[in-house]
């Protein structure tokens, strides 16, 4: 038993050093912004604890029928999450799609490959008056111009796996006489999904600042729409909690994908250390 626990000790011990390494810097920084911001008793910069009671009025003060879900998760926080995960997962299917296509075709690449170049150095937030007039207003010129922003990592990542997959893997299918389709989903798309997986992970970033950026024009709801609307009115604390609200999302949003990512690519880690060893 006393080894049994002190295993349990130890265990909690590691546990506890490292969630202080991770977090400690953000909880000093927390502290720090507190103490300066009282100091400074400015209205442009609340503290932390002014933010947090606000946006629990904001967010988490209706009805139990709502699950205290207040009005403006409905009207801003839902919608933004529907434009960004749309978007971002159309951007992800056509990129892997069309960088498969590109990648294993010389032909291909070669017709598509400057006019590629070309709209890619195009910034997504430039092109929002051309958005506006082809598609209107509404969620479809959002989600378009999300989606047109964040495609690129994902297809440059995919070209890049499918080309670097080793031939000598490709080879051997064949020779075992695995059907074009086999070869496709058990050699080639696994030696390309880390590759994938980091363009997905730099497209999500890029979706997240599409969002916001379009909800800033012509906008009646959303994250984005509600930072802009709060700093006209002069609603400091409010326009702070959005900010927040994107960082918090951003953060969650991200440990989500790390997890689908470590999960998916568990195998990739063992045939490294397998490698390394």
């Amino acid at each position: 038993m006393s080894a049994i626990a002190t295993s349990h000790r130890r265990a909690t011990a590691v546990v506890f050093r490292s969630l202080l390494v991770r977090y400690s810097l953000g909880v000093i920084l927390l502290i720090v912004w507190q103490l300066a911001a009282m100091r400074a008793g400015s209205i442009f910069f609340p503290t932390p604890l002014e933010i947090v009671q606000r946006a629990r009025e904001l967010w988490l003060s209706g009805p139990p029928s709502a699950l205290f879900l207040g009005d403006g998760v409905f009207n801003d926080i839902l919608p933004s999450l529907a434009r960004l995960l749309t978007g971002w997962s159309i951007a992800a299917v056509l990129g892997v799609v069309v960088g498969f296509m590109i990648g294993r075709s010389r032909a291909i690449s070669d017709l598509l490959d400057p006019s590629l170049q070309f709209l890619r150095a195009v910034p997504g937030p430039a092109l929002i008056p051309i958005f506006l007039i082809l598609l209107g207003t509404e969620s479809t010129m959002r989600i378009s111009l999300i989606a047109f922003g964040s495609v690129w990592p994902v297809l440059l990542n995919t070209i890049e796996g499918v080309r670097t997959v080793d031939p000598l893997q490709i080879e051997t299918a064949k020779v075992f006489k695995l059907p074009a389709h086999a070869r496709l989903f058990r050699v080639i798309l696994p030696a390309a999904m880390p590759k994938i997986f980091a363009g997905l992970r730099v497209s999500f970033s890029l979706a997240i600042i599409l969002m916001v950026v379009s909800e800033f024009v012509a906008s009646t709801n959303g994250i984005g729409y509600r930072i802009l609307a709060s700093q006209i009115m002069l609603l400091l604390t409010d326009m702070w909690c959005g900010i927040v609200l994107l960082a918090l999302l951003g953060l969650s949003l991200n440990f989500v994908f790390q997890w689908i990512e470590h999960h998916a690519l568990h195998w990739h880690r063992r045939a490294r250390q397998r490698t390394t060893n």
